[in-house]
């Protein structure tokens, strides 16, 4: 169990959800977001000066950033701005916030590195097409995670680095395309992912998981 965590995306549905776990827990937590922070994960400058001035270590870093945009059913819906936009929120600012892991989790012991990821993004797993922009970017997002696992390994011999799904979520992010699908709450998907975090072992860095503890294939 985690002693000092750092979340970023805390006042999102589910990054509130995982603070107020882990508050519950008495772990020290440190909260990043745009709202209360300015914390622009479009902007490197501000992706820089606001993760700069945080300090290490954290023996979690849970990751929660990310936006839907408006999914599209086929390829002539796409829109050249619109899937930039998503890009830029849920693959480039992750990346850049990234950069900052190595400085910030401790370089002996246990830690963890929690990027939200989702099941769309999963190439094996695609069977229905469309959602492009999204789906795309949170494929690219796990190949960041993927990589930065095998670099942050070669200097945090201890440290796990994973993409998580939370299912889908009751909160305003899903509430107009959840659908057919089954919810559940943020504060039951927050302890259903800490859960998982809880069991990991290193030897599962760089991997792909659901709230169920389960692998997602790439």
């Amino acid at each position: 169990m985690s002693s000092r965590a750092l979340v970023i995306g805390a006042s999102g549905g589910i990054g509130q959800a995982v603070t107020q776990a882990l508050q519950d827990r008495e772990v020290d937590v440190v909260t990043l977001s745009r709202t209360a922070d300015h914390l622009d994960v479009t902007d490197a400058a501000s992706v820089e000066a606001v993760l700069g001035a945080v300090e290490g270590p954290f023996d979690l870093i849970f990751l929660a950033i990310g936006v839907l945009g408006t999914p599209e059913k086929s390829l002539d819906a796409i829109d050249a701005q619109a899937m930039a936009d998503v890009m830029a929120i849920n693959a480039i600012g992750p990346a850049l916030i990234l950069r900052h892991a190595a400085r910030l989790l401790p370089r002996k012991g246990r830690s963890v590195c929690a990027v939200l990821s989702a099941r769309v993004g999963s190439i094996g797993d695609n069977r229905i097409g469309g959602w492009y922009s999204y789906r795309a970017s949170k494929a690219a997002l796990n190949q960041i995670v993927h990589g930065a696992a095998i670099e942050l390994g070669r200097s945090h011999k201890d440290g796990i680095v994973v993409a998580m799904h939370p299912g889908t979520v009751e909160t305003p992010f899903t509430a107009a395309y959840a659908g057919h699908h089954k919810t559940v709450t943020a504060d039951t998907a927050a302890q259903n992912l800490l859960g998982v975090i809880d069991a990991l072992t290193q030897d599962q860095t760089g991997q792909f998981y659901d709230y169920a503890g389960d692998s997602i294939p790439w």
